[in-house]
């Protein structure tokens, strides 16, 4: 738009500048004829009478000239013919309208020789005409200036109302991928592309949270209806005889079946309660992981683990302590169970802005990286991990407890091991 409207100014330009020399050229015809017809009725005396009343009354932007056959000038505003100009004569008649430079001035100037030998000079100076387009120019730049702040600012408005609608979707991703699949945009929704995206985005949210709904509901109708018939064949093994190593392991493998479904099942009841804040209590977070610390700082020393543990005292949050120590203790047990002597175990909770962070890392082997998208699904375990106890449900719980406290669960980058960073939302205290 801006660049028709420069179009335009443009075209407009050229055109009055065209009329304003066409004008002039008028001018100067008739001004030349007007003369010449007084020449051809009162002859020389009456056109020399003409030419000096006219060239005392002349301003500096007239030029006259009458010069004898011999190049003596006879009247006007000049003595001597232009020297830009060609000499009087037919050459320079020839030419008509001629524009010509004198003194930095632009002139238009036409002439004629007259019957008897006598050339007649008339000239105008264009500075008229270029002062005029001179303040067209600066009309027409001092618009373009205005159009293109306009425009700009138009554009902007229109790229932040955008970006604001795009932020919105952002938003509504970003709650997602932290695992709110019941999280949706609020307000009512624009009848435009944007208001129809959010009604797909919406439909997709709903359809993602029904199937995953269903997979959990499938997922801990079986941990809950194979958890007791378990138990009771745990029970029943307890009265065989005479062959305690086959029931021994037979009971170790049910009980560590029935830990996975116990896992399940707290994995869905921290998952149900995500977001509603129920049962969430103040809570010592520094007080509750030095506690646990303390229970598998001795465990990892035994491994030959070199250790340490950084807790700033005194930070608060508003949680569940049970299920806090059970994502501290989830957290070391893998730590030390997959590191191995001489690897470094850290522990680390400070005040980040306004949450707590709280940072698990080890030297171990780390997590593959093909695993690392995956990796707090249920069930996700490395194939190197298999031998080693263990149902890859740790990562899965650990994220449904963060959730349920409104904590953001990163990995962050580390050259070697694995490191995971947990920031609690900070309980502000009153004074």
């Amino acid at each position: 738009m801006t660049l028709l409207s420069l179009g335009a100014m443009v075209l407009q330009y050229r055109l009055v500048e065209a009329r304003l020399m066409a004008a002039q050229q008028s001018l100067l015809t008739a001004d030349l004829n007007g003369l010449a017809a007084l020449y051809d009725q009162r002859r020389i005396i009456a056109l020399r009478q003409a030419i000096d009343t006219r060239a005392t009354a002349a301003t500096e932007g007239e030029m006259l000239l009458l010069m004898d056959r011999n190049g003596a000038a006879l009247a006007g505003t000049r003595k001597d013919w232009p020297a830009p100009l060609a000499p009087a004569g037919d050459t320079f008649t020839s030419q008509g309208v001629v524009e010509f430079t004198e003194d930095r001035t632009r002139w238009l100037a036409v002439a004629r020789e007259l019957p008897g030998g006598f050339p007649l000079l008339v000239a105008r100076s264009l500075q008229p005409v270029d002062d005029t387009l001179s303040a067209l120019r600066r009309g027409i730049f001092a618009l373009l200036g205005a159009l293109l702040l306009a425009g700009s600012l138009v554009g902007w408005l229109a790229a932040r109302s955008v970006m604001q609608r795009i932020n919105r979707i952002n938003t509504l991703a970003d709650r997602v991928a932290e695992g709110q699949l019941d999280a949706r945009l609020p307000g009512p929704r624009s009848d435009d592309e944007f208001g129809l995206l959010e009604t797909h985005v919406h439909a997709m949210l709903d359809r993602i949270e029904n199937l995953n709904r269903a997979t959990h509901r499938l997922s801990d109708t079986i941990a809950h209806e194979l958890r007791t018939p378990l138990n009771r064949m745990l029970q029943k093994l307890s009265r065989i005889e005479g062959q305690d190593d086959l029931t021994a392991d037979l009971k170790a493998e049910m009980r560590q079946a029935i830990r996975m479904f116990d896992s399940l099942l707290d994995i869905s009841r921290a998952e149900a309660d995500q977001g509603t804040g129920g049962g969430l209590v103040p809570v010592d977070l520094s007080a509750t992981a030095a506690e646990v610390w303390d229970l598998y700082d001795a465990l990892a020393e035994d491994k030959g683990l070199v250790t340490e543990a950084r807790i700033t005292p005194g930070l608060h949050i508003l949680g569940d302590r049970n299920l806090i120590a059970q994502v501290l203790s989830n957290l070391l047990d893998n730590a030390i169970k997959y590191c191995s002597p001489g690897d470094h175990l850290t522990l680390t909770l400070s005040p980040d802005t306004d949450r707590i962070l709280m940072r698990v890392a080890d030297t171990g082997p780390g997590l593959p990286d093909d695993l690392k998208p995956e990796a707090f699904d249920r069930f996700t375990r490395a194939e190197r991990d298999r031998a080693t106890p263990g149902h890859g449900l740790g990562l899965a719980f650990v994220r449904a407890i963060a959730a349920r406290h409104g904590a953001r669960l990163t990995v962050p980058p580390c050259e070697k091991g694995f490191a995971l960073e947990i920031r609690w939302p900070r309980l502000q205290q009153s004074d």
